[in-house]
């Protein structure tokens, strides 16, 4: 059961994704904690403005999530302010587009390999270890990690635009971690991961990369998927809430939610008629 002092780590929330999540949390009233990222000035600021008329007991202190300094900083600042902490949504990463950035060899390009494995996989695993002694020292609580399904399907297909090497080889490494963490950590933690397809914001409209791509392009992407067309950022959020607050037998789960997009490239025929008499 949700209290009035529960709390929630919530990274990435400027973002549209990460903020659907956070507001799904606030709107329960949970108590938010939400890592700014120095790359996103106008996004942490709208967000905050966003979080302060809506209401929401929060606060945003500035964290390098790759340094083990400043994650350690940042639990102490959460132990300080609101003495526990319940849930942590591990919404944080860096991946590059293909239609973005191009390759790897090029100098524009030198730390991307690096940057895709130190947010999409360090700054997780950096979070869940100094974050996970409080949570368990608050009555347990969960732990929810944000994946892609660029860890299974990699740089292929109508996405190859999308996801670039780097980033799906760190993203298949995620399920690793959920499940090594289930197991530390239960029964008084659940560890579950939420493997996301395209949603608005987030490898969909409203993104740099998919606004390069042509139509027919952005097309090609509906049209493998079996729900034909993208996410919303709200729909992702219902999810994580449930698998974070009240799936409460759930544990070392990898739920897939990408709206059929790795079924969407074989399509089904009608039975043939057989030859038995």
């Amino acid at each position: 059961m949700i209290n009035s002092d529960h709390v929630a780590l919530i990274p990435g929330a400027s973002r549209p994704v990460g903020r659907a999540i956070a507001h799904a949390f606030g709107q329960a009233g949970i108590h938010l904690v939400l890592p700014l990222i120095d790359d996103w000035p106008e996004s942490n600021t709208e967000m905050i403005d966003q979080f302060t008329d809506c209401g929401y007991t929060f606060i945003s202190p500035g964290c390098d999530l790759t340094k083990t300094d400043e994650v350690k900083k940042l639990i102490s600042s959460i132990q300080a302010e609101f003495g526990r902490l319940d849930f942590l949504v591990n919404n944080i990463e860096r991946g590059g587009m293909p239609v973005v950035h191009g390759s790897y060899d090029q100098p524009v390009n030198k730390d991307q390999w690096q940057l895709e494995f130190d947010t999409t996989i360090r700054a997780k695993w950096e979070l869940f270890q100094r974050a996970h002694p409080l949570i368990l020292a608050s009555g347990g609580g969960s732990v929810t990690n944000i994946s892609s399904i660029a860890g299974v399907i990699g740089r292929s297909g109508p996405a190859s635009y999308l996801f670039n090497d780097g980033y799906s080889c760190a993203n298949r490494s995620i399920k690793s971690l959920t499940e090594t963490w289930a197991r530390e950590t239960g029964p008084s933690i659940r560890v579950n991961e939420v493997m996301l397809g395209l949603v608005q914001g987030r490898h969909g409209e409203n993104t740099r990369g998919w606004e390069l791509l042509s139509s027919a392009q952005q097309q090609a992407l509906k049209n493998h998927t079996l729900l034909k067309r993208t996410a919303h950022p709200d729909e992702i959020a219902d999810i994580v809430y449930y698998l974070a607050v009240k799936a409460t037998y759930v544990t070392g789960c990898q739920l897939v939610v990408d709206g059929g997009y790795r079924l969407g490239g074989e399509q089904t025929t009608e039975l043939p008629p057989g030859v038995l008499s």
